[in-house]
């Protein structure tokens, strides 16, 4: 449960991306799965009602996820990019490494879990390659155990982003 009250660290716009959603799925999805259920109900016997069974489902997933928004949005932090430390990877950091196996060479936002988005190449400081490149710095070599095996990576560069 110690997970329940940790601090989730987001980029102004991503919290207000989860506000956006929560205001939506407040206002416009609670509202159309009331309508459903309600068109359902009028159809007659709710034991066999399989529309009344799908509408009551997707509203309990609804109100689930409005649950989860509102837990997030309550325990985020809006990183302010001055207090990053720019001389080492953390949250908002760009980090650009090299695959000391391929030499192939790739940049990740570390960013919070979230706001993550590999194809955009943001990556969760709670994955394993964001957790092992947390606190390191440019010159800095970790292993990183992936599903594939362990990786070698070699820091090269890191920059702030800007979210």
């Amino acid at each position: 449960m110690a997970d329940q009250q940790r601090t989730i660290y987001l980029t102004a716009e991503g919290l207000q991306d989860l506000k956006d959603e929560l205001h939506f799925l407040k206002t416009k999805e609670r509202s159309r799965i009331a309508d459903e259920i309600a068109e359902a109900r009028a159809k007659g016997d709710l034991s066999e009602n399989a529309e009344y069974d799908a509408a009551k489902e997707e509203q309990g997933k609804l109100e689930a996820r409005i649950t989860k928004l509102e837990d997030t949005i309550a325990r985020s932090r809006v990183v302010n990019e001055d207090e990053v430390d720019t001389t080492k990877a953390y949250i908002l950091s760009d980090v650009t490494v090299k695959n000391l196996a391929t030499d192939a060479e790739q940049t990740y936002t570390l960013v919070s879990e979230q706001e993550a988005d590999v194809s955009q190449g943001k990556i969760s400081v709670e994955s394993p390659i964001g957790k092992g490149l947390l606190g390191k710095e440019v010159g800095d070599v970790v292993e990183i155990k992936v599903p594939a095996g362990k990786v070698k990576l070699e820091i090269v560069g890191l920059d702030r982003s800007l979210g």
